[in-house]
């Protein structure tokens, strides 16, 4: 890799924990129903694809099933999810979204659109796509394939 190129990529690793930081931060500032954003993200992938197991959670959030734990935790006691048995395998615990965790799922989704255009407004729906894609395809790349980086 010539040296340019690295120094571009070093500076892109910069601009994206910056990026990360500054989400965390509007997150916070914004935030007003004391959830963490990866507690929204539990709410909404369970709101959309319905009971999820711990496992496929921690698959789906890419969390050990020991941050599971400690996310449904808080989840559990504030009434917003609930965790039930499996019919067909009592040992099979699910997790499942109450009607109360959708209504505080609505309040932060105005909260994630604020942020989204604080932080993303001046770019083209089109931008916002190429990025999309920008970043999938570095995360499939990151997956056990092997990125060309010359």
């Amino acid at each position: 890799m010539d040296s340019q190129r690295y120094e571009t990529l070093s500076s892109l690793f910069e601009v994206v924990a910056s990026l990360e930081r500054k989400w965390a931060n509007e997150w916070n500032q914004q935030n007003n129903l004391g959830f963490s954003k990866s507690h929204i993200l539990l709410l909404d992938l369970l709101s959309k694809e319905g009971p999820k197991r711990p496992s496929a959670i921690a698959e789906r959030l890419k969390v050990t099933t020991g941050g599971v734990t400690v996310l449904t935790t808080k989840l559990i006691k504030s009434g917003l999810i609930e965790k039930t048995q499996n019919s067909a395998d009592r040992r099979a615990a699910q997790i499942a979204i109450t009607p109360e965790g959708e209504k505080v799922l609505v309040e932060s989704r105005a909260q994630v659109t604020a942020m989204a255009n604080s932080m993303f407004g001046m770019l083209s729906t089109d931008e916002i796509k190429t990025l999309h894609t920008i970043f999938e395809k570095c995360l499939v790349s990151g997956n056990g394939q092997q990125g060309k980086l010359e």
